[in-house]
């Protein structure tokens, strides 16, 4: 089935490619959204043990997804071969900081909010918090799939597939996070839904826009990689883990995180 998958995309332009691959990542979204309908609550073990999963498919993403191949297709020795992925990275992380500071949004615990002051609803604030997280998603899978096109080295279709089924995956208790607070803050499971899986629309878009500027200026491939890591490890690091933190439930969010590390490890690692 995978086989398959990646053989098709073989044969389909790059920014196609990069459009399916995140529609399916939105479609996950969705899919977990949509459990508001089945379930009235969410055991806060769950939350934090699906929330620990995200952390873990980010974290080995960044690194054998992103930063190892934008490292690898970099020319020259030693200290000059990292400097476009350190960069990157830095820039990545800076984008979402500035990002945090000019658009005001709602942390996943529904009590911490960040970004200037606004009369804007609690569920169009989360809302936008996680659709701000998804940008880096997006544009990383689009990124790849754009670099497999351009023909440089250590970028393939299978890493592109890997990285686009491992944040399928975490997209999917993603969408359930979103969706069964809002229906806890009395919404109705339609609404709940619409939300959840809004959050991720982005995503499609921001990876046609990455295979597309990969294409356009291919130099810059090494560091759009980066960049996507410093994304995800910023929101991680800021916001994922932290949440994970906040109740008793610390050593299952822990194991998530491992489960999830080692699951897109394999993914990329296997298929690559």
């Amino acid at each position: 089935m995978i086989q398959t998958v990646i053989e098709y995309f073989e044969t389909i332009s790059p920014i196609r490619a990069a459009l399916y691959a995140t529609l399916f990542t939105w479609g996950l979204t969705a899919a977990g959204a949509g459990l508001v309908f089945f379930f009235k609550t969410m055991n806060r073990a769950v939350l934090d043990g699906m929330l620990g999963f995200t952390g873990g498919v980010m974290v080995a993403a960044s690194f054998w997804s992103l930063l190892a191949p934008g490292i690898e297709m970099t020319p020259g020795e030693g200290f000059q071969k990292v400097i476009p992925a350190a960069v990157g990275f830095l820039l990545g992380a800076l984008f979402i900081f500035g990002l945090d500071k000019v658009l005001p949004h709602l942390h996943i615990n529904f009590k911490e909010s960040e970004g200037p002051a606004t009369p804007w609803r609690r569920t169009t604030l989360l809302t936008l918090a996680i659709t701000l997280h998804n940008i880096p998603e997006g544009l990383a899978v689009g990124v790849l799939f754009g670099g497999v096109a351009a023909g440089f080295e250590g970028a393939t279709i299978g890493s592109a597939v890997a990285l686009a089924l491992g944040i399928g995956l975490q997209n999917f208790p993603e969408g359930f996070a979103v969706a069964m607070p809002l229906r806890r803050f009395g919404l109705s499971r339609k609404k709940s839904f619409m939300y959840g899986q809004a959050s991720a629309i982005v995503e499609p878009l921001a990876g046609v826009l990455g295979a597309w500027a990969v294409l356009t200026f291919q130099p810059i491939l090494p560091y759009a990689l980066s960049f996507a890591a410093g994304a995800m490890i910023f929101v991680v690091v800021e916001e994922v883990i932290p949440e994970t933190q906040q109740d008793k439930y610390t050593d299952i969010a822990t194991m998530g995180f491992i489960g999830g590390f080692i699951i897109m490890m394999a993914l990329d690692v296997g298929l690559s």
